[in-house]
């Protein structure tokens, strides 16, 4: 499909952008948390029906799936869409605002649901033209949930064969953000967002008089030891070229002005770009937690719970969702991502299995600055809604390019 017919494509998204935002603001509206979605799966399913489409429902969550089949054979293409939405209370003063108390569509879900359903009216308009098969998924539960992971437990992948149509051999995903300039397309080949596991350490010391220390082990004085020595333990035992974070934001000790505690808590996020540092810093934390606190008497039993793995692009399926991307919108519009994001995506378990790549949809509202404005995860957060048309556009060119025999090759 060459750059010409993918101006035709452009052009039918933006026609197709008031369906696309009525759907967006309904489920806006009214957002839900986890893996049970009930009131946005139910608009799911009532959108592929009117497309023709046989959604399948997932069972430990609402996940939806469909597939959408090409005129000719050939393999399976996954295009995936997080549901779910933040515990937050929204401030954004929207008139689509959230109706519900302390949740939030605050890392634009909502988007991603309705772009792929104006892309999958797209696709099924053009399926004459697909020579293989588009496996819609629909996902809840990525905001800590692992609601991906969830997904493939329960055959995602398993799609049946037969009439020429092959197994999933490529997926694709978008995620919107304000950190970039409305309808660009940023992406990277490799590393492009960060593991993420939770750190928890229980600090045992002994309790007493504040205004006799020493004659306790005080667990707080321990906790601060830690918590600087963490910080010092990445700057002088990690490479900067293969970076990590540790953050500690939770520390709970103690009841009054005037006791020691016995127990301090601390719990924090381990973050990196490598599944080497990602081990070689829960190590180090380990041994650093453990160490200072026997030097000082007490004990800290440390837990690291695993969370999701590192999100790598596959170099070719970059590329290709590059090269589309500039075929479709100008290569002034494709931006390379200079250096990982630091924050974590459960679509790492998909590209655990399937060659693939995620892109991020630049949807800052022109004028704003972008060292101020108001990023995801913010109860300000506000997108460009304009910009959902390159999304809708880019899911259905790289679909129907990856299924006219041009997918990336290993």
């Amino acid at each position: 499909m060459t750059g010409r017919h993918f101006a035709g494509l452009l052009a039918a998204a933006e026609d197709a952008l008031p369906d696309t935002l009525a759907i967006r603001r309904r489920i806006h509206r009214h957002p839900e948390i986890g893996l049970q979605l009930p009131a946005t799966q139910a608009v799911v399913v009532a959108e592929l029906k009117r497309l023709g489409l046989k959604p399948s429902l997932g069972t430990a969550l609402s996940s939806v799936t469909a597939l959408i089949e090409g005129g000719q054979p050939g393999p399976t293409l996954i295009l995936r869409g997080d549901m779910d939405a933040l515990p937050l209370h929204e401030l954004t003063q929207l008139d689509f605002a959230s109706e519900v108390a302390d949740a939030m569509h605050a890392c634009g879900h909502d988007t991603h649901v309705a772009m792929l359903l104006a892309a999958a009216r797209l696709l099924v308009e053009r399926r004459a033209d697909l020579h293989g098969r588009v496996l819609l998924m629909f996902q809840p539960g990525e905001e800590g949930y692992a609601g991906a992971r969830f997904m493939l437990d329960e055959g995602l992948l398993d799609v049946p064969a037969g009439g020429g149509f092959g197994p999933v051999t490529g997926a694709f995903a978008i995620h919107i953000s304000t950190r970039y300039a409305t309808r660009t397309i940023n992406l990277r080949p490799g590393p492009e967002m960060a593991s993420a596991d939770v750190l928890i350490v229980r600090i045992t010391g002994r309790g007493g008089h504040a205004s006799a220390p020493h004659l306790a082990v005080d667990p707080i004085a321990v906790a601060a030891e830690i918590i600087i020595a963490l910080q010092t333990m990445i700057t002088r035992r990690i490479d900067p070229f293969d970076p990590a974070v540790v953050t500690i934001a939770n520390v709970i000790a103690g009841t009054t002005n005037n006791i020691i505690p016995e127990t301090a808590f601390m719990r924090g996020t381990i973050r990196a770009v490598s599944e080497e540092t990602r081990a070689n810093v829960a190590a180090l934390a380990r041994r650093v937690a453990e160490g200072i606190a026997a030097a000082h008497g007490a004990t800290a039993e440390v837990e690291i719970e695993p969370g999701y793995p590192v999100t790598i692009n596959d170099p070719a399926f970059a590329a290709f969702v590059s090269g589309v991307a500039e075929d479709l919108l100008g290569a002034a519009a494709v931006t390379p991502l200079p250096a990982p994001i630091m924050g974590a995506e459960d679509f790492s378990y998909v590209l655990q299995h399937v060659p693939g790549a995620m892109a991020f949809l630049g949807a800052r509202l022109p004028g704003l600055d972008p060292e101020t404005a108001p990023q995801n995860h913010s109860d300000r957060v506000v997108f460009d809604e304009d910009a959902l048309a390159t999304g809708v556009a880019l899911y259905a060119a790289v679909a129907l390019r990856f299924l006219e025999g041009a997918a990336p090759k290993a």
